[in-house]
């Protein structure tokens, strides 16, 4: 849970949520410092950054969406799905209003289970673009995913067994 509140909330309020969602949301900030620090999300930040500069990490974050969908077997990418959008259901009455919204959505269009689709990450590229304030709603950003899905991948590779070993490490000091 608070690793989607992270997104939607002041700092301020975390304190406001009971403590298994504060972990969640200190877990999600480490996993965003780590990511942020990593000479992998760098160099893969290089793809995008010609095009969209400064959102280049938002467009980096959707392609590792993408390869981390394809990393799990189809049982378990469903399976854990399902477990998010019961997970956000149940906790329904404590979501900020922009993220309750979001989860009808989500879970309508099963953002988190297509993630593994081209299409999918076509559209979750083209929502980044839509809420960009500077960018072009028109940007072939997605080509660029597309013409570059090997490096991608290989970045993908590299950092991701070094982030689960740091998200484990911080989430047993709960």
């Amino acid at each position: 849970m608070g690793q989607f509140l992270e997104d939607f909330i002041p700092n301020r309020d975390r304190f406001s949520y009971p403590e298994r969602m504060q972990q969640g949301i200190t877990l999600h900030r480490e996993i965003d410092t780590f990511t942020d620090a990593h000479p992998e999300i760098w160099e893969a930040k290089k793809v995008f950054s010609p095009m969209v500069r400064l959102y280049s990490g938002a467009f980096v974050d959707v392609a590792l969406d993408y390869f981390l969908a394809n990393s799990l077997s189809e049982n378990d990418l469903k399976s854990h799905s399902t477990h998010v959008y019961q997970v956000l259901r149940k906790y329904e009455e404590v979501l900020p209003e922009k993220l309750g919204r979001m989860v009808d959505g989500m879970q309508k269009d099963n953002w988190l289970y297509n993630y593994k689709e081209d299409w999918g990450i076509k559209y979750s590229m083209q929502n980044v673009l839509n809420k960009a304030k500077y960018l072009d709603k028109n940007l072939a950003v997605f080509e660029v995913f597309l013409n570059n899905k090997p490096q991608l991948q290989k970045h993908f590779e590299a950092f991701f067994p070094q982030l689960f070993a740091h998200a484990k490490k911080v989430n047993s000091e709960f």
